[in-house]
């Protein structure tokens, strides 16, 4: 005796569900999907919005300082917060001085040491000093700040100062007693600082010049440096260019060991030997003690001017590294 014949409606049903079930399985996992790119924009926007609140707060603070004030209180040299006159001149010298004299001093050593290491450094101690030139980027700057104030500054007001003073006194730049601390002592410092930053992009920009432009001017019958200078050096100038703005705005903005060992005095003075003050160590030395609101508001402005350069020599520097790599990765070679 047969058995039950299946309903024509079941088949319908069955089969139908064995179809759908793939599409069912393909919208579920566009879920995680969404939440994802759901989540990776949500972190991409609140950057934005950090940077728009930072700009927003910045404005607003220092609006009463400027409607006081205006234009001339980046030309006045009053610092007196007793009669409430305010001048960012001297912090703005401050600030220009010590950070061009980095740039000085660091430029031959990080320039010298991104060459060696990408050019004329065995292979096997390539990695090493690298690694450790580096670590130089590592070290926090009250640190800095620290060995600055007992070993440099001991060595200036002994040794070099006096030296500069009696050889190159005549310039005027290097009069005046050798304390130590001063203008000089926060150049140092800072060409310290930046010198693992300019030397980074400088190697990274070396090693994405074509291998075959080396081979091809020591072809011509060009010297080992010669081949450096035109077929290296000639063809990274822009973002070894770009390197060097991008460690100007690390000057530009350093703050603690700057304060430690540059004076604090808000003058403007022709000797490097002088105290002086820049914009980010007034910020961290007066912030605290500002009572009146002309007083504050004048701080904000000072550190929204402080804020504006950074953003702009930071969008330069990435201009011109992305300019010579156009994106490409780093290729080493032998």
């Amino acid at each position: 005796m047969p058995g039950p014949q299946p309903v024509e409606g079941t088949k319908v049903t069955a089969v139908s569900g064995e179809r759908s079930s793939p599409l069912l399985r393909a919208s579920t996992s566009e879920v995680p999907d969404r939440l994802f790119k759901s989540a990776m924009t949500v972190c991409g926007f609140a950057v934005l919005g950090v940077l728009v609140l930072i700009v927003y707060e910045l404005i607003s603070g220092s609006g009463l300082s400027w409607h006081a004030f205006g234009f001339k209180f980046f030309a006045g040299s009053d610092w007196n917060p007793v009669s409430e006159q305010f001048g960012a001149l001297p912090f703005i010298y401050g600030t220009l001085v010590s950070s061009f004299l980095a740039l000085i001093i660091a430029i031959p050593l990080a320039v010298g040491v991104a060459v060696f290491t990408t050019e004329m450094c065995p292979g096997r101690l390539r990695g090493p000093l690298s690694f450790f030139v580096e670590l130089l980027a590592a070290i926090p700057s009250v640190i800095y700040g620290l060995w600055a104030m007992f070993v440099l500054v001991p060595l200036l007001s002994g040794y070099v100062q006096p030296f500069l003073a009696k050889t190159m006194g005549w310039t005027g730049l290097f009069e005046g007693p050798p304390y130590g601390i001063g203008m000089l002592a926060a150049g140092i410092i800072l060409a310290i600082m930046i010198i693992p930053i300019i030397s980074s992009i400088t190697r990274e920009v070396l090693m994405v010049v074509p291998q075959h432009q080396r081979e091809g001017v020591l072809a011509l019958g060009a010297t080992r440096w010669e081949m450096i200078r035109v077929g290296v050096l000639r063809n990274a100038r822009a973002g070894i260019v770009g390197g060097i703005i991008l460690g100007l705005g690390r000057a530009l903005g350093e703050t603690m060991a700057v304060t430690m060992v540059i004076g604090n005095r808000p003058e403007i003075a022709k000797s490097l030997f002088a105290p002086g003050y820049t914009m980010a160590s007034v910020l961290a030395n007066e912030f605290s003690e500002a009572t009146g609101d002309v007083y504050l508001s004048a701080l904000v402005e000072i550190g929204l001017a402080l804020f504006l350069v950074t953003i702009v020599v930071n969008a330069l520097a990435q201009l011109l590294v992305w300019s010579v790599t156009r994106g490409q990765p780093a290729r080493g070679h032998a």
